[in-house]
């Protein structure tokens, strides 16, 4: 697996947050059952940062805390099958690597530092969440429903307590 970190930030995070983000996206692909080996592009930026990309892919002008692009339209979430297409072949994976393309994601430091403080826990396990949750959005899910939403918090917390990534 493939996690290319770039930091647009000056805001320091005070642990190897390299580290953690690659552990987090293996665990979160190995739990879906991915066949494949995956690349993923993350940018950890800052407020300002994250309003400009918010801002150009969304229309909304405002500060997030994580946004996703994933690489592939899926038929049903977590679903692979459909990568076994030939166009598919060619146009979700890394022709030098092999890797499937599973999408970019970009991560305001600055945001997570404040949600962190206000919900009582870590600035580690809030980049951990992030990256699960935004990794989930990346393999097809999504939360516009109460049982998607119900689901992704589920898989989530799946993912961080299988890191042993808790709330203290």
């Amino acid at each position: 697996m493939t996690v290319l970190v770039e930091k647009e930030t000056e805001d320091e995070l005070g642990f190897d947050y390299e580290e953690l983000l690659r552990r987090v996206a293996q665990e979160a692909v190995e739990q879906e059952d991915c066949p494949y080996s995956c690349e993923i592009n993350l940018t950890l930026t800052d407020n300002e940062g994250i309003r400009t990309l918010n801002q150009e892919y969304r229309g909304l002008d405002v500060p997030t805390d994580v946004l996703s692009f994933p690489m592939v339209a899926y038929e049903k979430a977590g679903d692979f099958s459909c990568l076994e297409k030939p166009l598919n072949k060619t146009m979700h994976f890394n022709l030098d690597t092999g890797e499937l393309l599973l999408g970019d994601i970009a991560i305001s430091v600055e945001r997570a530092k404040e949600q962190a403080e206000e919900y009582g826990h870590s600035l580690e396990r809030e980049i951990a969440f992030l990256m699960a949750h935004s990794l989930l959005h990346l393999m097809g899910y999504d939360h516009m429903e109460e049982y998607e939403r119900e689901q992704m918090e589920q898989k989530q917390e799946q993912i961080l307590q299988k890191l042993g990534i808790t709330r203290d």
